[in-house]
């Protein structure tokens, strides 16, 4: 049986409860739900929609590289936003740090998120 391995890196926000930061499980890597927290100081960056997906993908951009892969290597995302009229902003950010063939996404509109924020991306990416 395959060995789940831990991903963990300080460029990137501590996991804030009993979950990690990513795991590793055959050539698979699962990046759990990245926030838009400065790594450093733990602090909400941004208070508009386009602030925070960058922050957002460059959290997650970060576990991706501890785990030894990038952006090219993501598969799926699922990206988490608390108004679903920001939607197009998020989008040209996101657009940003992905190229062809893009990840298969789903993008859902929930009631509320960790921290206040206004939105929240997970991804499954293919092991470098």
């Amino acid at each position: 049986m395959e060995e789940i391995k831990e991903i963990k890196t300080k460029a990137a926000p501590a996991a804030i409860g009993p979950y990690s930061q990513g795991v590793k499980y055959g050539d698979l890597i699962f990046v759990s739900g990245q926030i838009p927290l400065n790594p450093e100081s733990g602090v909400v960056v941004g208070d508009d929609i386009t602030t925070q997906t960058r922050q957002v993908l460059e959290n997650l951009s970060e576990v991706l590289k501890a785990a030894g892969t990038d952006t090219g290597g993501v598969i799926k995302t699922t990206v988490y936003l608390t108004d679903l009229t920001t939607f197009t902003e998020m989008n040209e950010v996101y657009g940003e740090f992905f190229e062809p063939p893009y990840p298969a996404r789903a993008t859902v509109e929930v009631g509320a998120l960790p921290k206040g924020v206004m939105v929240e991306i997970d991804a499954v990416a293919k092991a470098g």
